[in-house]
């Protein structure tokens, strides 16, 4: 039997009407995993790396495997962050996020690639080399959560945790053709999760539906009392709204300022047509302005560097992590275990909270970035969700733009702002557009809808109608590892 298409869902209901098992179904996607990650370069460790029964137990309830991106801690099994400052790092303890999820019933199917410490947005910075695009193995998936969008997209898995500090999920979904789904800040404690930028990094999580992104929501969200950040709300989510059929009473912003030059035609005309299907399904279009958009990429490549900065001092080879030729020389241990874009935003984050620049950069970026949750506040007094593009393009070649900082940055700017203001993003597949350098190649196009705080139950409505209503559409295609 064919799993690679099926969602968790539908997989749960094989499995309890008899049809097939949990074991046939791990096996069935461990096969698949093996056979196209020499391809892929998707996951960092196969469970056949480690145990000799493949990673199963059978004393595990659903058994349906989740990738989980190699960022999440669990314990006795090796955690990367995809760097070899921590390539032999075995973890003694669980993520609050995985240890919920494996309560749950499901397996953790190891570790899948990104970029090193969550720090991309191509899935090139990996120390173990670069994850490949299911639709094109010669372009990128997105990132920093590139390896778990790609083994979802590819059928080698049916859903995959992720993180998403800057678009770390929404952006490789776009470019994936996959669902991915980002709860607003807190929802899912980060205990257990390495950190990047600790005020902006959120779990999260990649699937084939709208509607397994809301059962995994609602399986690992919640307040945990080993992270102090973490919301009490309730997370359950109202069974009706996977009945609704159409957008009726709901009002959509769509903000002026996502719509810039520089977005590639063919993005904006799936875009454009999706906003107009949500119209025909009843819902309210609203002209909507968040007038400190321009400001995000400028404000989020300050905090975050800073953030990073005081994260990654813990990284010295002394403590822990990799250690130069039995060297005690931390400049050292850190410079061979560290790759460029890690060290990059480091020195960038040292240089702006020092002394003499913490005012002028760190301080002023931290002002604007409560102008820009205003921004947000305001317009959801107005509009129940708002409606945009998740990147400007779809997947480049790998390497085409990385040695242009600048330029991968900028394909962060429909992700930030959301980050910034702490609230729930998710991406739904909508269409295909051609990439610039290739007229006859189709590649996936993901819409962003971004929620008030607190408000992914609508993000999640919106999202499954859109979903249902482009179902055809979306499904005629498949990825070339497929």
């Amino acid at each position: 039997m064919e799993f690679k298409n099926l969602s968790l869902l539908e997989l749960r209901d094989l499995i309890n009407s008899g049809k097939t098992t949990s074991k046939s179904i791990y096996d069935y996607f461990l096969e698949r995993s093996t056979k196209y990650n020499p391809e892929l370069n998707a996951y960092n460790t196969l469970p056949s790396e480690k145990n000799p029964d493949n990673g199963w137990n059978g004393n595990v309830g659903l058994g349906l495997p989740i990738g989980v991106k190699d960022l999440f801690c669990e314990k006795w099994i090796r955690t990367t962050a995809s760097s070899l400052m921590l390539e032999n790092f075995v973890s003694p303890y669980e993520s609050t996020v995985t240890d919920r999820m494996k309560k749950a019933g499901f397996i953790s199917f190891w570790k899948t690639n990104l970029d090193e410490f969550a720090m991309g947005g191509s899935g090139e910075n990996s120390a173990f080399g670069p994850t490949k695009n299911p639709w094109d193995p010669s372009r990128i998936p997105g990132g920093s959560s590139s390896g778990s969008a790609a083994v979802v997209a590819a059928g080698l898995v049916p859903a995959a945790l992720g993180t998403d500090t800057g678009g770390s999920i929404r952006q490789p979904a776009s470019m994936c053709g996959v669902v991915g789904f980002k709860p607003g800040y807190g929802r899912n404690s980060r205990s257990g999760v390495i950190a990047m930028a600790s005020s902006l990094d959120c779990p999260g999580y990649f699937t084939r539906t709208v509607r397994d992104a809301g059962l995994l929501y609602e399986i690992t969200a919640g307040a945990d009392p080993m992270d102090m950040t973490s919301l009490t709300k309730d997370t359950k989510i109202d069974e009706k709204i996977w009945e609704k059929k159409d957008l009726s009473g709901i009002k959509i912003g769509v903000p002026k300022e996502y719509f810039i030059d520089g977005i590639d035609l063919g993005v904006r005309h799936e875009i454009e047509a999706t906003i107009e299907t949500c119209r025909a399904l009843g819902a309210t279009i609203v002209d909507v302005s968040l007038p400190h958009t321009e400001y995000g990429i400028s404000v989020y490549y300050i905090i975050c560097p800073a953030e990073v900065s005081s994260n990654m001092g813990r990284y010295d080879g002394i403590r822990y992590g990799h250690v130069a030729d039995g060297s005690f020389n931390i400049a050292k241990n850190r410079e061979e275990g560290l790759g460029s874009e890690v060290q990059r935003r480091s020195l960038v984050g040292s240089y702006v909270l020092s002394s003499g620049f913490y005012d002028a950069y760190y301080k002023k970026a931290s002002a604007v970035r409560e102008l820009i949750r205003d921004d947000f506040t305001q317009a959801f007094r107005e509009v129940d969700v708002l409606l945009t593009p998740t990147a400007p393009t779809v997947a480049w070649k790998i390497w085409e733009k990385w040695s242009d900082p600048l330029a991968l940055y900028l394909e962060d700017i429909f992700t930030i702002p959301a980050s910034l203001a702490g609230l729930p993003g998710l991406v739904v597949p909508v269409g295909f557009a051609s990439p610039k350098d290739d007229a006859s190649l189709e590649l996936p196009v993901g819409i962003q809808i971004i929620g008030p705080v607190l408000g992914e139950e609508k993000c999640l409505l919106v999202g499954n109608v859109i979903e249902q209503a482009l179902k055809e559409k979306i499904g005629s295609k498949h990825p070339k590892i497929w």
